[in-house]
């Protein structure tokens, strides 16, 4: 006598199935009754006491100790010095010591290099190389980042502020208006730290930092040559077609000096052999450091000598030394420019701080270290705050002389403080002694600096490894180049942006299928060996949101797949198989209001069509909007899963079921 389907099971594979119902059941509700997530305002408050308290909880026994606790933790949060200052020793002083010395004659010539491409005095450099080194002694967690001014930023500065006060015609207003850009720079750079705000730097790619830096390069390096030829009338524009237009008029209308440039090649020379010997052998790292001082103190001498400035070779002059004076007073928080000087503050703050960041973490990693992001914000924000208020324009880390640093064995930031006295001893001591200085030598120095910004390599490692990239850095590139810095910017953003658009609004969606011998469901494109099961589509939203920009591609993508399927499936079996769509949301973050909505119309859609809509895994935020707008409910909550796995199991259950009540 032949017994029915339902009847083949015995009573043990029954009570299997019920406890695997069961258990699908149990995790399920894990799932659904998870707690509600922190709301809006507790993740705020939550992120400030991380970034204040590094979220450390104290117990309430004595509120006295408390607060005595928090405040320690929060001055140890906006001082590190405090806590490794402790532990300080003499021999690590010693190292510190010969580090900040060829830091300081390095940084001395360089100093007064970057004022003349900002369009300022010299002494300004040399400020700048003084107080903001100071205060990230106390507040940077860097151990080798050296501060003061740079060449990307000097130019940025007097690239987009000249457009609005000349420093020719009134370098007095221009130079106020660079100390409050400078302000505004501290002020975005303190807000971005202590708001935890620095995913706004991140804006900037490394493609396009690589790009920029390169266009940066050549266009101060074109810069140069009004220095190096000793041209009197030159461009204010930093393109490149405008730069050489510049020189070529120049040398047309014979107003450049041969003996500028005779002067200004031979220390050129001079500087890239003792870079070349300093990198060959690693024994020789101090000559490249003070290779610059030794150039503006031969040429100086040189100059003075031969009386070379009556013969067409331009010098210093005159040269303002002594302690950085105040100019608070010469701040202008109001007027018609306000808002530009914000804006500029805006760039000259994410720009430096870009830089700054990506050197620091460099030379971090190297010594095994974390490098915080945040804390390094919040103290460039306050020493270039206070460089504002003491005769300083904007100052980060540099590069080549943060190598140096390195190269030098400091061991803290004390080399920091060693370099910011030095360099307070030449303000006092020795500017008088620059005034035959040549602005060859300063154009030579610049010159010599700019090779280290240019990473031919790094750009066809880019180009190999994600063309998109490659694209952002040539289109920061070309716009440095042949535009302006700003146009350069704007590309390099806007580049990368729209490689972030586009993965969110054409976000990766996946068939999955198991693999053999195991419970695991992966792409079955990129394991072909994966099996699909016969009447079910599983599908992987790979998106971080599921939200207004992406909803209703995802919708249109997961009905075309089921279309197609069932397509493929009728041709083979002439009936139409897909009877269930698992989506995997384990990616998916969170969701808005059109990606429930999106959701709500797929499934009203399957279930005209006879299809069960499953979802597995949804996070936190997507399960608690969910249920907030009753689409659990909707959808039923057995219809929510843990695993991929269960949610296979109870669809291969269900149709075991159905066909065995046939």
């Amino acid at each position: 006598m032949g017994s029915l389907p339902g009847e083949a099971l015995s009573m043990e594979d029954h009570q299997q199935l019920d406890m695997e119902d069961s258990g699908r059941a149990e995790r399920a509700q894990w799932l659904l009754n998870s707690p509600e997530p922190p709301s809006l305002w507790q993740e705020i408050v939550g992120s400030i006491r991380e970034a204040v308290f590094h979220g450390k909880k104290h117990s309430s026994s004595s509120t006295k100790q408390t607060s005595s606790r928090h405040a320690f933790s929060f001055l140890k949060g906006l001082f590190p010095i405090l806590k490794w200052g402790r532990n300080y020793k003499a021999s690590k002083f010693k190292s510190d010591l010969m580090a900040g010395l060829t830091l300081a004659s390095l940084s001395v010539p360089q100093s007064i290099g970057y004022a003349n491409l900002a369009k300022l005095d010299p002494q300004y450099g040399l400020y700048t190389s003084f107080v903001p080194p100071l205060i990230y002694a106390l507040m940077g967690s860097s151990r080798e980042i050296a501060i003061g001014p740079v060449a990307v930023v000097s130019m940025l500065l007097s690239s987009l502020i000249q457009k609005v006060e000349d420093p020719v015609a009134d370098p007095i207003a221009y130079r106020k208006f660079v100390f409050t850009v400078t302000f505004f720079a501290g002020i975005f750079q303190s807000v971005f730290g202590l708001f935890r705000l620095g995913f706004l730097v991140d804006f900037l790619s490394h493609a396009a930092i690589v790009g920029f830096m390169a266009g940066a390069a050549i266009v101060i390096g074109l810069q140069q040559l009004k220095g190096l030829l000793g041209i009197t009338h030159f461009t204010i524009k930093t393109d490149v077609v405008s730069v050489l237009e510049s020189v070529f008029t120049s040398f047309h209308h014979a107003q450049w000096y041969p003996l500028n440039f005779v002067l200004g090649c031979s220390f050129l020379i001079f500087l890239l052999a003792a870079r070349f010997i300093g990198r060959r052998n690693k024994k020789f790292f101090w000559l490249p450091a003070i290779a610059p001082l030794i150039s503006v103190i031969l040429s100086t001498f040189i100059v003075y000598l031969t009386k070379a400035d009556k013969h067409g070779v331009k010098i210093i002059k005159h040269f303002k030394g002594g302690l950085n004076p105040s100019s608070v007073h010469e701040l202008q928080l109001k007027g018609p420019h306000l808002g530009q000087a914000a804006k500029i503050g805006l760039i000259s703050a994410v720009v430096a701080l870009t830089e700054a960041i990506a050197v620091g973490r460099s030379f971090a990693s190297i010594k095994g270290y974390h490098l915080d992001g945040n804390k390094e914000m919040v103290a460039m924000g306050f020493m270039n705050l206070a460089g504002s208020l003491t005769s300083c324009y904007v100052a980060t880390g540099s590069f080549s002389r943060t190598a140096v640093n390195f190269s030098a064995g400091c061991e803290t930031v004390v080399s920091n403080i060693v370099m910011a006295v030095t360099v307070l001893l030449s303000l006092i001591l020795f500017t008088r002694l620059l005034y035959y200085t040549p602005i060859a030598i300063l154009a030579s120095i610049i010159l010599s600096a700019l090779p280290g910004l240019i990473d031919i390599n790094e750009a066809i490692h880019i180009y190999k490894v994600d063309k998109l990239d490659f694209l952002a850095c040539i289109g920061a590139f070309l716009g440095v180049l042949f535009a302006s810095v700003e146009i350069g910017l704007l590309a390099a953003v806007t580049i990368s942006f729209a490689k972030i658009l586009l993965n969110a609004i054409r976000p990766c969606i996946e068939l999955l299928g198991r693999l053999p011998r195991t419970d695991t469901f992966v792409d079955i494109s990129q394991y072909p060996m994966a099996i699909k099961t016969q009447s079910v589509l599983t599908i992987r939203i790979n998106s971080a949101l599921l939200c207004f920009a992406n909803a209703n591609f995802i919708r249109a993508r997961i009905l075309r797949w089921v279309t197609e399927e069932e397509e493929e499936e009728f041709q083979e079996t002439t009936k139409r198989t897909i009877q269930a769509v698992i989506l995997d949301m384990s990616s998916v973050m969170n969701i808005d209001t059109s990606g429930i909505l999106a959701l709500e119309e797929l499934h009203r859609k399957l279930a005209s069509n006879g299809i069960e809509l499953s979802m597995v895994s949804p996070r936190w935020q997507v399960i608690h909007k969910l249920k907030s707008a009753k689409f659990v409910d909707t959808i039923g909550k057995g219809c929510v899963f843990l695993t991929v796995a269960d949610a296979m199991d109870a669809c291969l259950a269900s149709k075991f079921a159905a066909t065995s009540s046939c």
